[in-house]
């Protein structure tokens, strides 16, 4: 995995640079999403640009940072294939990965510093998928997904 997709929205502009420039500095090369300057921006836009891309297979992972992560990281989680999960603090950033292999992570740039979140960009990125009792739990996830984008709405699984 060499290139991660990344955006931002007009609030973590800012940390989006500083993030970019850490990813280069531990080798990994960088697609950015935008936005590209501090101008007003819909970060659903971003969001999903990043998250069809990841989805797609052209990036392995993706970053995104809003204001808090959280609207990011709903954003995200509506293309199918997509786990989007909001990191801020270091064992939540490792269990997203760890546990529920999450593709994106999100952050907040009005929640963290930009040296925690370069701490978690580097647990984030080192962390990977471990399967094992979490596989069949994250296997579900992706049932009911299914399900709903078939159109066949809520099915229970027990």
């Amino acid at each position: 995995m060499n290139k991660i997709a990344i955006g931002c929205d007009e609030a973590a502009f800012d940390l989006k640079q500083i993030i970019i420039e850490y990813l280069d500095s531990l080798g990994y090369e960088t697609e950015d999403y935008g936005v590209y300057n501090k101008a007003d921006s819909l970060y659903p836009d971003t969001a999903v640009k990043v998250a069809v891309a990841v989805s797609e297979g052209k990036h392995d992972r993706g970053i995104l940072i809003c204001g808090t992560g959280i609207g990011m990281a709903i954003s995200a989680n509506k293309v199918p294939g997509i786990r989007a999960a909001v990191c801020h603090d270091c064992y939540s950033t490792e269990r997203a990965r760890k546990s529920n292999d999450a593709q994106i992570m999100a952050m907040g740039s009005r929640v963290i510093g930009s040296e925690l979140a370069k701490q978690l960009v580097g647990i984030w990125m080192k962390a990977e998928f471990q399967g094992g009792g979490s596989a069949s739990k994250v296997d579900r996830i992706m049932e009911y997904e299914k399900d709903f984008i078939s159109g066949g709405g809520y099915q229970c699984k027990e």
